[in-house]
């Protein structure tokens, strides 16, 4: 192991902390579903009573005072862990949920897929990752990590505590040549005898008390209790301790440290080779200061980790028509910003299958001079609307509400839905007083996406359409993302 001036300052993994117990998790997650997904401080605040009222959370403070820390925590912790982001929608701090944490919430009665889906979510966490601010130094899956190296028949399935806090945690990259050296070390660690390891760690106990309390009280703990790990306890121990801060009067804190070590379990090891089959240890992850890509676009990727091996396993395979319908919200996106001015048509033609999604529309492609790019029926009504495909690189920076009248007369349509992927401000008072409505190509993506991935056959425009008539003339994507998180939040 390193001496204690060589790891002084040294980067290294950090674990989320706070809380062990899935349940509170639960409870904080339920509690987002059921109110609009809102994480604003009124909103946390809401919630901290709603907890106390319910029996939920027992504060430590007198009565009276009100930190939001636990909420906050709560709430960091649902980030980490896959099961969403917190992100802003048109000015409103929300919980965006994740497929997987919609599909772990789904599932809450049926252990067996529980442990397959948190399994997932640990494959799903990167560095550098949204919800770790220090793991911006790396570039890894640490989990996947974690899991190959449990499976390498060379460790006899099992992993030290002691080697993850030596070894692991200091892994900044890795390659197949990285790789064989960690497990050089860690072989060469086991000729140690537990007194001598614990000396270790002993020595260097102010660098790394931390990373031990992480790990071993915190991270350890909850995937054991989700059934992904198995511990066993070491039979000798050693407390170290945390560097006491500067002017403290307080004894210095000490954390327990036991020679345990840890294996998956039977149930998740055959689907974590299967995943490991399929989404590699080595996979590079995604940058998150991509150039060509928005910061909120980047994270969506990262959250949107749905394989279809998990799906399989817990018995949710997708028929052919849900594969090729999930394809859909993603094309949305990339051929709305109309890429070397290729996918105009492309543009066209997905919004065609897209509002043919809705059970009560009838979309036919029309485009072509002077002519509305896709005609759409509402059946509910017999009332006919126009779409017009507006794909551009750059922001739409005119819309000609004469043309789109003219378009609308030539078909009997009611109204206009123009879908762009963004515009300059001046283009509302182009639609200000008009039968139009702009929706921007990420939101309506992100409703289909949100009906697809929740099996919901009989999509109905009857919401959509609601929310157009009463707001002609203006923006409606904000309108259309609380729709998305008031049904999926």
């Amino acid at each position: 192991m390193a001496t204690n001036e060589q790891l002084e300052g040294k980067p290294h993994w950090v674990f989320k902390k706070h809380t062990n117990d899935i349940k509170k998790f639960i409870d904080c997650a339920i509690y987002l579903k059921d109110n609009n997904a809102a994480v604003s401080q009124e909103s946390k605040s809401n919630m901290l009573h709603f907890l106390q009222d319910s029996n939920l959370y027992k504060s430590r403070l007198k009565s009276g005072d009100e930190v939001l820390d636990a909420m906050n925590h709560r709430i960091d912790g649902l980030n980490y862990y896959m099961f969403g982001y917190s992100s802003k929608l048109n000015g409103k701090k929300k919980f965006i949920f994740s497929p997987l944490g919609n599909l772990f919430l789904k599932h809450l009665g049926d252990k067996k897929k529980l442990e397959m889906i948190f399994a997932t979510m640990l494959f799903a966490i990167q560095f550098p990752y949204p919800a770790s601010r220090p793991s911006l130094n790396f570039s890894l899956y640490p989990f996947r990590l974690i899991f190959q190296l449990l499976l390498d028949s060379r460790l006899a399935g099992k992993l030290y505590n002691y080697e993850l806090i030596s070894f692991l945690i200091y892994v900044d990259k890795l390659n197949q040549d990285v790789y064989e050296e960690l497990v050089a070390k860690i072989l060469e660690s086991r000729k140690l005898t537990s007194t001598e390891k614990l000396s270790n760690l002993k020595r260097n106990e102010h660098q790394i008390v931390k990373s031990v309390y992480e790990w071993q009280y915190y991270n350890a703990k909850l995937i054991s209790s989700l059934g992904v790990i198995t511990t066993v306890t070491g039979d000798e121990s050693v407390k170290l301790y945390h560097p006491t801060k500067e002017g403290s009067k307080s004894a210095p804190t000490p954390r327990k440290i036991s020679d345990d070590y840890f294996s998956l379990t039977e149930t998740v090891t055959p689907y974590v080779k299967k995943m490991l089959s399929n989404y590699s240890v080595f996979e590079t992850p995604i940058a998150l200061n991509n150039r060509h890509k928005k910061s909120d676009d980047v994270i969506k990727a990262i959250y949107s980790f749905y394989p279809s091996e998990l799906l399989s396993e817990i018995g949710e395979e997708q028929d052919a028509t849900q594969v090729k319908l999930l394809k859909l919200p993603r094309l949305i996106e990339e051929y709305s910003t109309n890429p070397d001015n290729k996918t105009a048509d492309k543009f066209e033609d997905i919004l065609e299958e897209a509002f043919n999604m809705f059970i009560n529309v009838d979309a036919t492609k029309l485009s072509g001079p002077g002519r509305t790019d896709i005609e759409c029926l509402y059946i509910t009504e017999n009332e006919k609307f126009a779409v017009e495909a507006k794909s551009t690189a750059n922001k739409l920076n005119a819309i000609n509400s004469g043309r789109l009248y003219h378009h609308r007369q030539l078909i009997g349509a009611k109204y206009t839905v123009v879908v762009t992927p963004h515009y300059v401000p001046s283009v509302k008072f182009d639609i200000s007083g008009q039968d139009i409505v702009i929706i921007k190509a990420n939101t309506l993506s992100e409703y289909l996406y949100n009906n697809i991935v929740s099996d919901n056959r009989s999509m109905d425009y009857g919401a959509i359409h609601e929310i157009v008539e009463g707001n002609l003339g203006t923006d409606i994507s904000s309108a259309v993302s609380d729709l998305t998180l008031t049904h999926f939040g």
